[in-house]
């Protein structure tokens, strides 16, 4: 039997919770994006370029685009065969109402293929005020404030603050997956992604 080349996706990160997200996504959509090629996910740390804890949905939009793009920049340089460039990023978006804000836990996606590129967000929790004040007032890494505010050190390689918020129902792995299976949407479902405004 000949060897198939695999179809290679570069992730701009190597934490765990993120590329667990990445392989169950590709259980469900691997045979959509790939046909008959195996599936190669290949961790690589690159820089988000926006702050530790993102507090805008822009912020966090920039985060997820520019880790692919780094990895874009890699794979020019070197020449390494990845066939889509990924970027993660978690973080929050305050929405005003009522004279204050709601502050909610969001992960997003960046899936490119080097021409085109496409985001995917998870759901939406909502913060606590004390832990929302935690992060935006005082300016403490989400990751530090969750530790403190569950009293468990290194969450965010488990759980994740999702986790501790939904008491276990959503985690942190299952809201990247959600984020990583709607950006390579037109990818794997081309067809709806091509039609136009005319098409019958």
């Amino acid at each position: 039997m000949e060897n198939v080349n695999p179809l290679v996706i570069a992730v701009g990160s190597s934490r765990r919770p993120k590329l667990e997200a990445v392989r169950e996504a590709m259980d469900d959509i691997g045979s959509l994006l790939a046909g008959d090629r195996p599936i190669e996910i290949v961790p690589v740390e690159v820089a988000s370029g926006v702050n530790h804890t993102p507090t805008s949905r822009v912020e966090l939009m920039r985060g997820a685009r520019h880790r692919a793009d780094a990895l874009r920049t890699i794979a020019e340089r070197t020449g390494a065969p990845w066939d889509y460039f990924l970027g993660l990023e978690g973080g929050l978006d305050a929405l005003p109402e009522d004279g204050g804000d709601r502050v909610f836990l969001e992960s997003w996606a960046y899936a490119s293929d080097g021409v085109r590129g496409h985001f995917g967000r998870s759901g939406a929790l909502e913060l606590p005020p004390v832990l929302a004040v935690e992060v935006l007032e005082r300016g403490t890494e989400l990751s530090v404030a969750i530790d403190r505010f569950a009293g468990v050190e290194g969450i965010r390689d488990a759980q994740g603050a999702w986790g501790v918020l939904s008491s276990g129902k959503i985690s942190r792995k299952e809201a990247f997956r959600v984020a990583v299976l709607a950006a390579f949407a037109p990818f794997y479902n081309r067809q709806m992604y091509r039609r136009t405004a005319n098409a019958g």
